[in-house]
């Protein structure tokens, strides 16, 4: 019982935190990038709660638990990712200065089409990235709470739709630096009692099998092991609410940092969640790998900390969600509504639209999770078309390459047809997955045709 109180008194504090950030949002710009007023700290802590969400605890956790700590090392290709972005990307982010989403980017280098397009994937990405933190945080209130999917979707989701249409990025920046706080503090505090629980590292070292700490795993292989690394390093990159933490920073120098600090402490966050995956193992080894992070929470916590960390995982979701519902709506109203008209939306207007593109989004998103099971197996697989259509040509504007309207298209159809043909046609190759060959080649085909031009 105290332990659903603190869960309820958590995420009171978290819906008033979000309201009480109404009064700073005056328009589009302060509801998306929050005025580009903030240093390291909070960079740093807003990239590490937004992305190292529910696959990066939960799922890391259940798949280290099923085939080892392959899935661990598979998973610091993030690590990379965010160190490489922090190196060469972060900054350049000063060389657009007016910019509040990946689509202002990339009108730059293409034009009023370059933004539309970039605009439609980034919002389909976006939708398909709530859909699916809606239904997770249905699933992770029952879980804990007991309440049912149904009355968790409603409350959680609720709170989340609210301070984000409200607060805009400064809720959303608010929220996770309380979300931060709460995860970096009880996820550790998990792994450490549950080796207390189990009688010490030795204990799970003689418990587990040798197979577990192979790399590859024994169901795997070496291509497939390096295809997965390459799917994590690839497979969020530059997505529309990590370019806005970009461009939230008062300084290059603040954005790098942040930046870079988020890549090296995901390191051993990632070892952390994998590494409760494997008390879990040592605990009960016949147990739902999906069970894995909840199993060890229930039965090696005490009560209150157990609350605490019950919040924490209700952050790492919500903490998602919030972001991609925001990069959501502005995208949609900025990147696609806006450039469509003949004449400009004033500033006023658009800051009232992308507020309630927010609601309508929210609201959808929670009606399909409570109505259509598989509408969002369709949408996430559009997910799988943001890296090979989009990525290239986003990280080259990023770092100043100029580009042709005629390769930054080429190269998307290819990038596009590339994941059709290998991963429906095809049937994914040895265990090779698209994602990282349409870069490749989507890549190739700019560099050749911008060459011809």
């Amino acid at each position: 019982m105290v332990d659903n109180f603190i869960v309820v008194l958590y995420l009171a504090g978290i819906l008033w935190l979000g309201i009480s950030s109404s009064k700073q949002i005056k328009d589009i710009q302060n509801y998306s990038i929050a005025g580009k007023s903030y240093g390291s700290f909070v960079i740093f802590a807003t990239l590490f709660a937004s992305f190292l969400g529910g696959g990066f605890s939960m799922g890391n956790a259940e798949k280290v638990f099923g085939f080892g700590i392959m899935n661990i090392i598979a998973l610091w290709g993030f690590s990379v990712h965010q160190i490489i972005i922090a190196k060469y990307v972060a900054p350049k982010i000063k060389a657009f200065p007016k910019a509040i989403s990946v689509g202002d980017i990339m009108e730059t280098n293409f034009g009023k089409i370059g933004k539309i397009v970039t605009g439609f994937f980034a919002t389909l990405l976006c939708i398909a990235i709530v859909g699916v933190q809606v239904s997770a945080i249905g699933y992770i209130f029952d879980l804990f709470t007991g309440v049912g999917k149904l009355y968790g979707i409603l409350i959680g989701c609720s709170i989340v739709v609210i301070y984000a249409t409200i607060g805009g990025m400064h809720a959303v920046v608010k929220t996770d630096i309380a979300q931060f706080g709460i995860l970096i503090i009880g996820l550790p505090l998990t792994l450490i009692f549950g080796i207390m629980e189990v009688g010490g590292v030795s204990e799970v070292i003689k418990a587990v099998p040798d197979t577990h700490w192979q790399i590859p795993a024994i169901n795997s292989s070496w291509i497939g092991f390096i295809s997965m690394f390459f799917v994590f390093l690839f497979g969020e990159a530059l997505v529309p609410p990590y370019v806005q933490r970009l461009c939230i920073g008062k300084s290059e120098k603040h954005t790098t940092t942040g930046t870079m600090w988020a890549g090296i402490i995901s390191v051993p966050f990632l070892a952390i969640t994998g590494g409760i995956g494997l008390i879990a193992f040592t605990m009960n080894s016949s147990l739902d790998p999906n069970m894995a992070l909840p199993f060890v929470i229930n039965n090696a916590l005490p009560p209150i900390l157990k609350g605490l960390v019950v919040a924490s995982i209700i952050s790492v979701v919500m903490s998602s969600a919030d972001s991609f519902l925001n990069s959501a709506s502005v995208a949609l109203v900025h990147d696609i509504i806006q450039p469509l008209r003949k004449i400009k939306i004033e500033a006023k207007k658009e800051l009232k639209m992308a507020k309630i593109a927010t609601a309508l989004i929210g609201i959808g998103a929670i009606i399909f999770a409570l109505v259509f099971d598989s509408i969002f197996a369709l949408i996430i697989y559009a997910y799988t078309f943001w890296s090979p259509i989009i990525l290239p040509a986003l990280f080259m504007t990023l770092i100043g390459k100029k580009i042709s309207k005629t390769s930054f298209i080429l190269g998307g159809v290819t990038g596009c047809l590339t994941v059709i043909i290998w991963n429906n046609i095809l049937a994914s190759p040895y265990g090779i997955d698209a994602i990282p060959l349409a870069i490749l080649l989507n890549y190739t085909m700019i560099i050749f045709t911008n060459r011809l031009k």
